[in-house]
């Protein structure tokens, strides 16, 4: 049984490393992004091999560098051994997206389908998004597009009820 993550202490100064590493990512040229995976994977070296925060980090840095191939089975064995909370969300929203990348869209509507009952947070939208790109990918863009218009309602000045109608109303005709 997997170990739920959260309860792994990490020191604080390792997260603010690996932050101010992330916050150099725009400097790396494509041509360097190996050399961006060698920080990210000293980083996570630095942890207990079977923390699945390194897992985590290093399926991020493969993602983030163009090898969505390469993440994928990371981010599984992550969530594999007990990454939960905020960052075992992030995981299911970025192994979504990687799915969608390399052509399994459909598995990814299954992973991120029950996100959209779980307790909400600040990434909510980015579930919603991601979703509706793997929806439009399996050629269900009035599903995705109604996801992203109801994301995108209550972050509107004015027209939130009417977007929401809309919203509704691109997977419900007749309401």
């Amino acid at each position: 049984m997997a170990r739920p993550c959260e309860s792994v202490p990490v020191n604080q100064d390792w997260e603010d490393r690996v932050t101010a590493a992330w916050a150099t990512f725009d400097d790396y040229a494509e041509a360097d992004a190996a050399d961006f995976r060698a920080v990210i994977d000293a980083l996570a070296a630095e942890l207990p091999a079977d923390s699945p925060l390194g897992l985590f980090e290093r399926a991020c840095a493969w993602d983030s560098t163009g090898h969505s191939d390469r993440a994928v089975p990371l981010y599984r064995e992550a969530l594999a051994r007990g990454l939960d909370g905020y960052k075992g969300r992030r995981t299911r929203i970025q192994l979504a997206s990687s799915l969608r990348n390399i052509g399994q869209a459909e598995e990814a509507v299954k992973l991120l389908t029950p996100e959209l009952d779980a307790p909400s947070d600040e990434l909510d939208d980015a579930v919603r998004g991601c979703l509706a790109l793997c929806l439009s990918s399996l050629g269900r863009d009035r599903e995705g597009l109604s996801l992203v218009l109801g994301a995108l309602a209550p972050h509107l000045p004015r027209y939130q009820r009417s977007m929401a109608n809309y919203a509704r109303q691109l997977v419900e005709p007749g309401t």
